[in-house]
């Protein structure tokens, strides 16, 4: 069995970058972020878990394929890999609900994610409460809370009402707002990603994206894996950072849970 990666290890970078990412000359420079949410903590005062969150700009979310819900076609907790951009896994979340709610209320299902680092300690939770998914009920929108380590809330994903673009607004711990993120108007990714992107709170520069990265026709037909990835810049809170994992998974029950709608 292979040796899981310890966070903080030195690994020789890999030749080819992963699919979806851009080359590295490409990729977001520090300068390029807004100075609203850079950290200004000692790695000592950060959040247990989270201090390997602070080298990373890129973030992968890969969703595993239960081989039960390929065979019988029912909902089964999702459980996914978080990896850095060498493909290396930094942390592992689980999904908890019951039969019900996966069954009958997916994707509107309630949920709580536990996101637990390579020694089994769990860092992050992800809570989602049961509401609508309509632009016809703007007082009842989607929100996500984000806390770490368990118990502490860091920030939180609020649905911000539009009748055509797909709008998230970003709020730390105070429950102030940070950072936006806006969707394309069509969500549906036919053969390629879908980049939602991460936006100052005046919507006048993007700092990074939430790219939902499309796997292939067979595999978007036949299982609703999804495979996600996170750019965002590398001085940016890791806090901030924990709560766009969180908005990967609200992101993907919200657009992506049917298998067509991954097309």
């Amino acid at each position: 069995m292979a040796s899981q990666d310890i966070p903080g290890q030195i690994h020789k970078p890999i030749e080819d970058p992963l699919p979806g990412f851009p080359d590295p000359a490409e990729q977001l420079k520090p300068s390029e972020a807004t100075t609203i949410c850079k950290q200004a903590l000692p790695a000592a005062s950060l959040p247990p878990g989270l201090e390997y969150l602070r080298q990373l700009d890129q973030i992968i979310i890969h969703q595993q394929v239960e081989l039960l819900q390929v065979i019988l076609g029912t909902e089964t907790c999702s459980k996914y890999e978080i990896k850095n951009h060498m493909g290396q896994r930094v942390y592992f979340a689980v999904e908890e609900n019951g039969c019900f709610d996966r069954n009958f209320c997916s994707p509107l299902r309630s949920f709580t994610i536990r996101i637990t680092d390579n020694a089994g300690q769990e860092v992050i939770t992800v809570n989602r409460p049961l509401r609508c998914n309509s632009c016809w009920f703007p007082c009842y929108l989607q929100e996500l809370e984000v806390q770490s380590p368990p118990g502490t809330t860091v920030g939180y994903v609020i649905q911000k009402w539009d009748p055509f673009l797909p709008k998230f607004t970003i709020r730390n711990e105070s429950n102030e707002d940070v950072l936006k993120i806006i969707g394309p108007y069509a969500t549906c990714g036919c053969f390629g990603d879908v980049d939602f992107e991460v936006k100052s709170l005046n919507e006048m520069s993007t700092i990074g994206k939430i790219s939902k990265y499309w796997s292939g026709f067979v595999n978007n037909i036949f299982t609703n894996t999804a495979n996600f990835g996170i750019q965002v810049p590398v001085d940016l809170d890791v806090k901030i950072k924990a709560v766009m994992i969180g908005a990967c998974f609200l992101l993907d029950l919200m657009f992506f849970e049917n298998s067509l709608d991954g097309l």
